[in-house]
C-alpha cells in the first residue's frame, strides 16, 4: 500500500502546510498620492515571515500605509513621498528624479504598482543611467533592469543586513522560522524513503526528469525540464 507523498499532502491545504498570514501586520505598498505629501513614521514592527523591520507610516491627510524600511530611520521622523521629494534616506520619489550611483529598495515594477522588487533585509540596487528607454537600475542579482522612469522606490539600503549571518543553532528555532512563511520543515530526501513513500525512493535510481502531464503521485523532481545538472563551459 502506497503513501501519499508530500507534493500531494500540500496540496490538500490542511494547516501543516500554510502559512500562518493572520499574524501578518498588513502589506508592504505605497499609497496614491497626488504632488508631494509629507508622512510621520509612526511604528517600526516586525511581521512574522519577513526579515525587514516593517513601518507605519501616518500621512498628513490622515490615512496611513505600512512599508519595509531603509537603515537610518527611526519613529518620528518625516517621510516624503511625491515627485519633487529630496533625494535623502527613507523618500520616496520616482527613480527618474534619483541621481545615478544612489542606492535605492522597495522598487515598483509598474509605476503605482505598490512596490515590488528589492525588498529584503539588507537589499539595494543601484541607479546606473538615465537612458531615452527608461532608467537603467542595477538589481541585488547583478542584472540590469530598465524601468519606468516614474516608477517609484525608497532611498536606501533595506534594514536588517547581516540577518542570515546569525546560525539558528537549534532545530526548533528553524521550524518555527519555516512555520512562519508557510514551509515544511525538516525536509526528508526522497532517495532517503522506501518505495511505498516516495517515487525515488528505494535502491533503484530513477530519473529526476518527469512529464508536465504526470499524476500528483509522481510529479517530483524536475518536472518537464528541457535539461538538467551543471552546464560544460
Amino acid at each position: 500500500m502506497g503513501k501519499r507523498i508530500i507534493a500531494q499532502r500540500r496540496g490538500r491545504g490542511s494547516p501543516t502546510f500554510r502559512a500562518l498570514t493572520h499574524k501578518r501586520v498588513a502589506p508592504s505598498v505605497y499609497p496614491t498620492v497626488k504632488g508631494c505629501v509629507e508622512g510621520i513614521l509612526r511604528e517600526i514592527v516586525h511581521e512574522p515571515g519577513r526579515g525587514a523591520p516593517v513601518g507605519r507610516i501616518e500621512l498628513e491627510d490622515g490615512r496611513e500605509f505600512h512599508m519595509v524600511l531603509p537603515e537610518g530611520v527611526a519613529e518620528g521622523q518625516k517621510i516624503l513621498i511625491g515627485d519633487d521629494a529630496p533625494v535623502e534616506v527613507g523618500n520616496v520619489l520616482p527613480v527618474g528624479r534619483i541621481p545615478e550611483g544612489v542606492p535605492i529598495c522597495n522598487i515598483e515594477r509598474r509605476p503605482c504598482d505598490g512596490g515590488k522588487l528589492v525588498k529584503s533585509s539588507g537589499a539595494y540596487a543601484t541607479v546606473l543611467a538615465h537612458a531615452a528607454e527608461g532608467v537603467v537600475v542595477k538589481l541585488p542579482s547583478g542584472k540590469a533592469t530598465t524601468l519606468h522612469p516614474m516608477c517609484r522606490a525608497t532611498v536606501g539600503v533595506i534594514a536588517g543586513a547581516g540577518r542570515v549571518e546569525k546560525p539558528f543553532l537549534r532545530a526548533g528555532k528553524k521550524f518555527h522560522w519555516m512555520r512562519a512563511k508557510g514551509r515544511y520543515y525538516p525536509r526528508v530526501r526522497g532517495v532517503a524513503m522506501y518505495p511505498a513513500a516516495h517515487p525515488f525512493g528505494g535502491h533503484a535510481h530513477k530519473p529526476t526528469t518527469v512529464s508536465r502531464h504526470a499524476p500528483p503521485g509522481a510529479k517530483v523532481g524536475h518536472i518537464a525540464a528541457k535539461r538538467t545538472g551543471r552546464r560544460k563551459k
